[in-house]
């Protein structure tokens, strides 16, 4: 009998909502959707996005992701900082009056005819590059066309800057920026990061970033996914002339974590000018006190000779953590004959067996074994869809957290979220995989609920996790910065080190 009248008492309700329905037809859907549910007598749905792979994933994350034990309190970042002038390049191009040529790569850029075949070469293969451009008037020329062109907006650039900004974010940390620092960029700066008065100078550098979006054409070239092409007229940032500021600012400010990056800058200086500074990055690097990890963000390069110096001339060595996407892990490999260097590039998402190799390998040649007195221990590599940190075994702790936190950050700032929004993101990692090329691997099969994967290969440890890829991205610019400085944030290394 009860069973009846709880079937009757819904018919009921459902006639009654639909009767309201008829006789005011204007009355907004949500108004009915809140009727309806206010009556309903079975129990609620679960939230969208709960049961799909994305929100499982993200779900897992939150888990996951929990604070080091011990935390850093001071962060000093240097040397590259600029203002980035962010705009759609297609529509400057146009606006410069240039059309679409058959496209080719520059290592340098010396005209605008240069600009045009270079972005045109990178944006039918959807991938990031950077690049000097050696006329000053005519950078300037275009410069100055692209600050004022409508949209153009300006934000903090330079990866050491990009990376200070992610970690003053965080308000229980200091954090020195060292790096040629124009008005527009101080005021563009968190007010939590602080600035030595040597790093002050009149006059902002300014990159050009050139976005495009995913499916976006100019002529027959169509980009398969969204990203950006970088240039710039950069002389403070390419001579690095900030470096000694930033080493000598670090005995009074006593940071317990040490970023640096911007060597990729000097690839417009000549052989002489770019082996001395190599050494006095060394040098200086060597004058931080033991105990003090300094993390390398690496970036786009095309300078092979520069490449194999950075490697070999000991920078390796004297760093304890590096960051870098697959276009530089593969130059890299190139660049100093490493495992699968014959392959010219990516083949659409890199290989992770292939990536597994190369990280393998950097560790074992150059990392710290019982042989070699080296102090780099910890990579950790980017890639549009999944991320992997590997890490010389007993030197490092959180890493589960810190590579789903790297991977969470990037969904959230493409998206410009706060936090994972499962309608906006999808989940392109490959299904299975394995795990190295070059040895007996392991087959590996993606679980959303157990979304980081660990694996090991003779002492080093491996932390694969995939990425909620951002369906329209709001911005592409810094999101390998914010995805380094969101995982050493997470990280915390053993007192011994």
């Amino acid at each position: 009998m009860a069973l009846w009248r709880g079937s009757a008492c819904a018919g009921f309700l459902a006639l009654a909502v639909g009767c309201v329905f008829l006789l005011e037809p204007e009355l907004p859907g949500s108004a009915l959707r809140s009727l309806w549910s206010s009556l309903r007598l079975g129990p609620s749905p679960l939230p969208p996005g709960s049961l799909s792979p994305e929100g499982r994933l993200a779900a897992a994350w939150d888990a996951l992701i929990v604070q080091p034990a011990r935390r850093w309190r001071r962060v000093a970042v240097g040397v590259n900082a600029c203002v980035d002038v962010v705009l759609s390049g297609v529509k400057l191009l146009q606006a410069l009056g240039l059309s679409p040529g058959n496209g080719r790569d520059h290592a340098v850029l010396h005209s605008r005819n240069d600009l045009e075949e270079a972005f045109v070469h990178f944006m039918g293969k959807g991938a990031a590059a950077e690049r000097f451009f050696s006329d000053k008037e005519t950078f300037h020329d275009v410069a100055q066309i692209a600050s004022e062109f409508p949209g153009a907006q300006h934000y903090v650039g330079g990866n050491a800057a990009l990376i200070g900004q992610k970690f003053a974010a965080n308000s229980d940390l200091k954090v020195l920026l060292c790096g040629p620092v124009g008005p527009k960029l101080h005021e563009l700066l968190d007010d939590n990061v602080f600035v030595p008065p040597e790093s002050l100078q009149e006059v902002d550098e300014f990159h050009l970033i050139l976005e495009y979006q995913a499916g976006e054409e100019w002529g027959h070239f169509k980009a398969p996914h969204a990203n950006r092409f970088i240039f710039s007229h950069d002389l403070s940032n390419g001579a690095m002339n900030m470096l000694e500021v930033f080493v000598s600012s670090l005995e009074e400010f006593q940071p317990d974590l040490v970023v640096l990056s911007g060597l990729h800058m000097m690839e417009g200086q000549s052989k002489e000018l770019q082996r001395k500074r190599l050494l006095e990055v060394v040098t200086s690097i060597s004058d931080i006190p033991t105990g003090v990890p300094v993390h390398l963000e690496l970036a786009s390069m095309t300078n092979r000779e520069l490449m194999n110096s950075i490697v070999h001339q000991q920078v390796f060595s004297a760093v304890t953590s590096l960051g870098l996407n697959e276009q530089e892990l593969l130059f890299l490999s190139q660049s100093a004959s490493g495992p699968h260097a014959s392959l010219s590039s990516w083949n659409g998402v890199p290989d992770v067996g292939m990536v597994s190799d190369i990280l393998f390998w950097i560790l074992k040649e150059h990392g710290r074994t019982n042989s070699r007195a080296s102090d780099l221990t910890r990579i950790h590599f980017h890639t549009l869809v999944y991320h992997i940190l590997a890490t010389v075994d007993g030197h490092w702790a959180n890493q589960l957290a810190a590579v789903a936190a790297g991977a969470r950050v990037a969904g959230i700032q493409a998206c410009a979220t706060k936090t994972i929004d499962t309608s906006r993101v999808s989940l392109r990692a490959p299904q299975e995989f394995m795990t190295s090329h070059s040895e007996a691997g392991s087959r590996i099969t993606l679980n959303p609920n157990k979304p980081v994967v660990e694996w090991h290969r003779e002492g080093i440890s491996f932390y694969f996790t995939p990425v909620l890829v951002c369906k329209d991205p709001i911005r592409t610019v810094g999101l390998g910065d914010a995805i380094s400085a969101e995982g050493l944030f997470y990280s915390e290394v053993h007192p011994h080190f």
